[in-house]
């Protein structure tokens, strides 16, 4: 039998596979075990998967070396690569001239030489006051042109998403940091920001405590910042009540205010500006190209995204009504292989990732093996049992379940290859670079956020009337046009 990869039909007395001793042993023992138990270890396995992958992963890695303008530019010419290609594919927006005029504008700064740094930290940690006494004191006398400015308070419910730029980045902690200032400071250091921590209020602390801070913070910082990168100020001391004892035995009392102490600061600060002024415009240029990619690409994946699902539902009904036609004892989910492999090819072709039949019945394969090895077919199939006995009509249909299922699977299936495309780097897609092992993590993400039963309800109930006119009179299940 001839079968047309290219645009599969619907075929009638697909063979079983090798893998269906294996499903009628999984289904055999799923049946004592009880739904109930298996549902629960769904759960339980899905919980565990989320929480490691919700668990923070920091690699303590000092940043890379600053930019120069060679990685400036070539960074400005990816980001025009990704615009271009929104472009070509989303011909009715205004969102690539958009960008196009950010990077423009980004272009033209390469060479500025005003400096931009920006004063970040928590809440009440002194922000405001050190940016008043270095525009006093230091700022203003300073040769080059430098602006400053503060962020909202980190760590703030209101603000939990508040952006920190600048081609330098003065982090102000009151003390010893916590576990949230720790992460954000190792994020902007991976990102290749430059950061300075600066622990303001020193003259809260004792003298023996103030060593102990800082040997603190130096520590925990160590292989993501400089130790002369991590300093102590006061900005603005708290006054202090002096007592003066006069001659008859009686004293005055006054408030005496304390100065500034910003020298180590200012002396760091004034040398890196004369030894890294130029690299730090750059790499401030290298992060604001990256983002402005981040943004084209995020475009071009909602756009794929609307041409992919349809394509992902028209074969999720293929292999229902192929299944379905066809019923076996078990769900022989290799069997639709043929139906999978068109549709690797089907939506490689939207994110531009060129499948040969063979790449693609090995990807089709890899999901298919991945299902039944993470035990996804066996947990989802008694789930979706247990749903269709609600539905008298269909359930009395032998193949349902099965035609069901393999619906189901043929969706997880595409869901997990787009998210999978939409997370590689647009210059690997064209490179046809694959990653099978990353495709499987997705997989067990793609499951999860796919399992619950409110989803499930809906999907078996919009397949299992697909199906049910096949009861009365059979519906014709269209392959995707040319």
């Amino acid at each position: 039998m001839t079968l047309n990869l290219r645009r599969p039909i619907l075929i009638g007395g697909i063979g079983l596979s090798a893998a269906l001793w294996l499903l009628e042993t999984l289904q055999h023992s799923g049946s004592e075990m009880g739904e109930t138990a298996l549902i629960g270890l769904a759960a339980a396995g899905a919980g565990y998967w989320w929480w490691k992958q919700q668990s923070p992963k920091l690699e303590l890695a000092l940043p890379e070396p600053l930019a120069n303008r060679e990685a400036a530019e070539k960074a400005i010419a990816t980001s025009e690569a990704a615009i271009k290609l929104l472009a070509s594919e989303a011909q009715n927006s205004a969102d690539p001239a958009n960008l196009t005029a950010k990077l423009d504008r980004l272009r033209a700064e390469l060479d500025r030489q005003d400096l931009r740094i920006t004063v970040t930290g928590g809440k009440a940690v002194g922000k405001t006051a050190l940016i008043q006494v270095l525009n006093s004191n230091w700022a203003s006398q300073h040769p080059q042109k430098l602006s400053l400015q503060d962020t909202s308070p980190l760590f703030a419910n209101t603000n939990a998403d508040a952006k920190i730029g600048g081609d330098l980045v003065l982090f102000v902690t009151a003390g010893d940091i916590t576990d949230s200032e720790f992460q954000t400071l190792s994020q902007l250091a991976a990102a290749g920001q430059r950061v300075l921590l600066v622990w303001n209020k020193l003259d809260q602390y004792l003298p023996e405590q103030q060593s102990q801070v800082l040997h603190s913070l130096q520590q925990k910082m160590q292989g993501i910042l400089g130790a002369e990168d991590i300093i102590a100020i006061a900005a603005s001391p708290n006054s202090i009540k002096v007592r003066q004892h006069q001659a008859d035995g009686t004293f005055k009392e006054r408030i005496e205010n304390q100065v500034s102490q910003l020298d180590a600061l200012t002396e760091r600060l004034t040398k890196i500006l004369t030894e890294e002024r130029q690299q730090l415009v750059w790499a401030s240029a290298v992060r604001e190209a990256a983002s402005i990619k981040l943004e084209a690409k995020t475009l071009l994946n909602a756009v794929r995204r609307d041409r992919a699902i349809p394509i992902i539902e028209q074969y999720q009904y293929i292999a229902a009504a192929t299944v379905f036609a066809n019923p076996v004892p078990a769900l022989d989910l290799l069997a639709t292989t043929a139906i999978s492999t068109q549709l690797v090819i089907d939506l490689g072709a939207i994110y531009q990732q060129q499948f040969s039949l063979d790449q693609a019945k090995t990807v089709a394969g890899t999901l298919a093996n991945q299902m039944f090895k993470l035990g996804l077919v066996e947990l989802s199939t008694q789930t979706i049992t247990g749903l269709l006995k609600s539905n008298a009509v269909t359930y009395v249909a032998g193949g349902a379940v099965q035609g069901i299922s393999a619906a189901y699977f043929t969706r997880i299936a595409g869901l997990s290859l787009i998210e999978y495309f939409q997370s590689q780097e647009l210059e690997n897609a064209a490179k046809g670079i694959f990653n099978l092992d990353q495709l499987t993590k997705t997989l067990q993400a793609v499951f999860t956020q796919n399992q619950q039963v409110s989803f499930l309800q809906s999907f078996v109930n919009q397949v299992a009337s697909r199906l049910s006119s096949q009861v009365s009179g059979p519906e014709t299940v269209k392959s995707p046009a040319n």
